[in-house]
């Protein structure tokens, strides 16, 4: 199995990005994702901007892709996802339908990122037949789902198996910001709060439980998904990558550590503060111990 890390999904400033992608290039995954997923406002990095930073991390080595948006409401976003399409040089994720679209039109081979309603085998093998090649399975199914939609494929169907392993769940997507909207700010004048949250704005229920985190028009899980203890059994279903979601603080370190683990075929704790339910067909907030 390999090690992907998926696109930023908050809005961190230029620089600070630039900075992350030099420390990750010296680390062991093996792809990266990159480019703006969640908001067309967030226009700190340009696309000229993360074609430079593609060309640095493929001359180390990475597998690169460009990641799109992942809720278009306007002309102006889907002229920036048809730019993304259209790059040349790198593989795309598609996000949102109009971008398999784009790609299928264009016999482009593509990732259907997780944001995508792949929930049974003839949605994948009809995927398949268009020229998508790796699928990130939605966050919502487990293992008992991935297994028998496997099973399902047809004999020629053989696409790449990604899941999400490590971060807060991307959940839901809304035409309304509602950082902006924690702010008493409309969204046409969020005035680009989501930069005061590198990692979201976490949302707790009056007896302060964990509950959501807001991020921009993204909803996102309270605590953070770990399945990295369950990557040998993973590995045991056909999964041939496991994503980390980038993190502000820590993200090398997630990675070796898993690295290490698949490298030593050794076990990996359960992380105490982190939820897992949906692998096991339980509700996603719930931590299930492994049985290793």
């Amino acid at each position: 199995m390999k090690i992907s890390l998926g696109p930023i999904q908050y809005f961190w400033p230029k620089n600070r990005v630039i900075e992350f992608y030099d420390e990750i290039a010296g680390t062991a995954v093996d792809s990266v994702y990159l480019g703006e997923a969640i908001c067309y406002k967030r226009t700190e990095l340009r696309l000229q901007d993360w074609m430079s930073i593609a060309r640095k991390l493929a001359d180390r080595g990475k597998e690169v892709v460009l990641s799109t948006l992942t809720l278009l409401e306007a002309a102006a976003e889907l002229h920036a996802v048809r730019k993304v399409c259209d790059n040349g040089e790198f593989m795309v994720e598609a996000n949102d339908i109009a971008a398999v679209n784009l790609l299928a039109e264009a016999n482009q081979s593509f990732v259907a990122g997780p944001s995508n309603n792949i929930y049974n085998s003839r949605s994948l093998n009809y995927l398949y037949r268009v020229g998508m090649r790796r699928w990130v399975m939605p966050v919502e199914l487990g293992r008992d789902t991935l297994q028998a939609i496997l099973a399902e494929l047809d004999n020629n169907a053989t696409p790449e198996t990604e899941i999400f392993t490590y971060g807060r769940l991307p959940l839901a997507y809304s035409a309304r910001c509602f950082t902006a909207r924690a702010h008493n700010l409309p969204k046409d004048r969020c005035e680009l709060k989501c930069l005061g949250y590198p990692d979201g704005l976490l949302l707790e229920s009056q007896e302060e439980q964990t509950l959501f985190t807001l991020n921009g028009i993204q909803i996102q899980s309270g605590d953070t998904c770990d399945l990295r203890p369950q990557w040998r059994e993973m590995e045991a279903l056909g999964v041939d990558i496991l994503r980390i979601s980038p993190q502000s603080t820590g993200t090398a370190d997630i990675i070796a550590a898993l690295h290490s683990a698949m490298k030593d075929n050794a076990p990996l704790p359960d992380n105490t503060g982190s939820c897992n339910g949906y692998w096991f067909g339980q509700s996603g907030l719930e931590r299930v111990v492994s049985p290793e």
